[in-house]
């Protein structure tokens, strides 16, 4: 039974790092496709136009610190050995890492559609680069509230 409360835990590792990490492929590759049509007719915005392609990035960021978190509760990570993780701890380190998980690949997509949007408003209207800015991290909110409720719920696991 031990060893499976530590598969638990590192399945809940694997989804936080993985749902996440998805979320945040898939939103730079949105805002990035957005981004090269923007500087076929302008290479002078790259600038511009790499800061809101890397902002869905941060998402794949929040799963792989939590993912790391979720491994050190239980010992794998440190150099400290594994230690005795029921199944109960297990399901509790594995369901703590959802929030991030679910909202990290979300938001991920959202916040990448969102940045595509804002490249193109930054196109036309150079001048308007605080407010596209400010709308894609909008979206960065909610994935740093999941960051903070599993970081929560994993510090509330008693191992």
């Amino acid at each position: 039974m031990d060893l499976l409360g530590i598969m638990l835990a590192i399945c809940g590792a694997a989804l936080a790092a993985g749902f996440a990490g998805a979320g945040s492929a898939i939103g730079v590759g949105i805002a990035g496709e957005s981004g090269a049509g923007v500087m076929t007719e302008d290479p002078g915005k790259f600038g511009l136009v790499l800061l809101l392609q890397a902002l869905p990035g941060t998402q794949g960021i929040y799963g792989l610190l939590i993912a790391f978190f979720a491994i050190l509760k239980v010992g794998l990570l440190g150099g400290g050995g594994a230690v005795t993780v029921n199944v109960w701890q297990g399901l509790g380190v594995l369901f703590a890492c959802l929030p991030i998980a679910i909202a990290g690949y979300f938001s991920g997509i959202a916040q990448g559609k969102t940045s595509a949007s804002c490249i193109q408003m930054i196109a036309k209207r150079p001048e308007e680069t605080g407010k596209a800015v400010i709308l894609p991290a909008m979206v960065e909110t909610y994935a740093v509230l999941a960051l903070l409720m599993s970081i929560i719920l994993l510090n509330g696991i008693q191992i």
